[in-house]
């Protein structure tokens, strides 16, 4: 199950410049300590460390980054098209973010800014084909900074999309965030419950370069909370569940 698409993303280091970021490289400490829950989250770097909400029914307390993994078993019950939403069939989400994902996209509709499913749930083996798939053409080192290692990527919960807008076709890149769609779901997508995973100028504290096509579900009560404190979704789980 789940969807594989063609990214055709800005490379890492065209990205990093664009962004401001400077050596992405930098960013990652290797074999640095796991922080404790009190603190901030650890320091990026990439591990293979099981996240600690493992059940399928603790999705919004589930932080998976490129440290913390979801096991290679994990798959999402009640799994339905996003077609059920209004939307574009472009993948498959659990049954109960449905009303969510449909009220988002008529808001944005009626704004004119229509939404459109790029990728959503993708298994644990749709993530290794696509991994495997990126080292091909770039080789590793730039694989890992641009897809989610198998086990680490937020769509194998089953409540995260890729969007695009509806009046364009193509992949997910950054051209999304210069779309009326991208500027609508930046401003409002929290109020339907769903958080930008990584927004721009965060990577230090997201581990990822900034995807604005790239937003998970985690309820109002918990993208409400992030709104109104400003931090990112990984500063948020890891200060109040992991």
């Amino acid at each position: 199950m789940g969807v594989a698409v063609s990214f055709q993303r800005v490379r890492p280091f065209v990205l990093a410049s664009v962004l401001g970021l400077g050596s992405f490289l930098g960013v990652f400490v290797q074999g640095a300590p796991v922080a404790a829950a009190s603190g901030p989250p650890p320091a990026c770097r990439y591990d293979d460390v099981t996240t600690r909400h493992t059940s399928t029914a603790s999705w919004s307390k589930t932080l998976v980054d490129s440290i913390y993994k979801l096991p290679n078993h994990y798959v999402p019950s009640h799994l339905v098209s996003t077609s059920k939403a209004g939307l574009n069939g472009g993948g498959q989400v659990r049954n109960f973010v449905i009303s969510y994902l449909a009220g988002m996209a008529k808001a944005a509709k009626n704004a004119g800014a229509g939404l459109r499913v790029i990728s959503a749930y993708r298994s644990y083996s749709t993530q290794v084909a696509l991994y495997q798939g990126e080292i091909r053409r770039y080789g590793e080192t730039i694989a890992k900074h641009s897809v989610a290692r198998p086990g680490h990527s937020e769509h194998q919960l089953g409540v995260t999309i890729d969007f695009g807008s509806a009046k364009n076709g193509g992949d997910v890149s950054q051209k999304f965030a210069k779309t009326a769609a991208g500027h609508w779901m930046k401003a409002n997508a929290w109020k339907y419950g769903w958080v930008m995973s990584y927004p721009p100028n965060r990577t230090g504290k997201t581990c990822y370069y900034s995807e604005p096509w790239h937003f998970r579900f985690v309820g109002y009560a918990i993208a409400s909370a992030m709104h109104d404190s400003g931090v990112t979704l990984r500063e948020y789980l890891w200060t109040h569940y992991q």
